[in-house]
């Protein structure tokens, strides 16, 4: 079963609960694999799907920060019931350790001498990680021990 499939399959057993917070996040994501059909004119596949989950999670932390610096505590939840919502339908998040432990493995295979290899590890890593750890963390991970 496609992650596509499943997240119409969760659509439907939200609306038969009646689960309003869990029907509107997964009509959210439905919604946005529709418009990133449209903009590549092809449908997604489960990494395609992935990559816009991830996205909307992201934009979520970056939502519950900007709320929790104004002093909007119940907003910053709303945004965590969703992001929580959506993690479920990525792969397992890897710890800083698991990604630690593959930063240092990337960096023996290309053999990456410095920070200006950062770009090589990136583009090597990225793929493995997609949707399974943050950007930032696996860059900041890079950044650290080719430092």
């Amino acid at each position: 079963m496609t992650l596509k499939q499943q997240l119409i399959d969760a659509m439907k057993t939200a609306m038969k609960a009646r689960d309003n917070l869990r029907l509107s996040a997964v009509r959210m994501v439905l919604s946005a694999i529709k418009n990133r059909e449209i903009d590549q004119h092809k449908e997604l596949d489960d990494q395609g799907t992935i990559e816009v989950i991830s996205t909307l999670v992201k934009q979520r932390r970056e939502s519950i920060r900007l709320y929790q610096e104004g002093n909007r505590p119940e907003l910053a939840e709303k945004e965590q019931a969703e992001m929580n919502v959506l993690l479920e339908f990525l792969p397992a998040q890897m710890d800083l350790t698991e990604i630690n432990e593959l930063v240092a493995g990337i960096i023996r295979e290309i053999d990456a001498q410095g920070i200006k290899d950062m770009g090589r590890v990136m583009k090597a890593i990225t793929p493995l990680t997609a949707g399974k750890a943050d950007g930032k963390v696996v860059s900041d991970a890079v950044r650290s021990q080719l430092a």
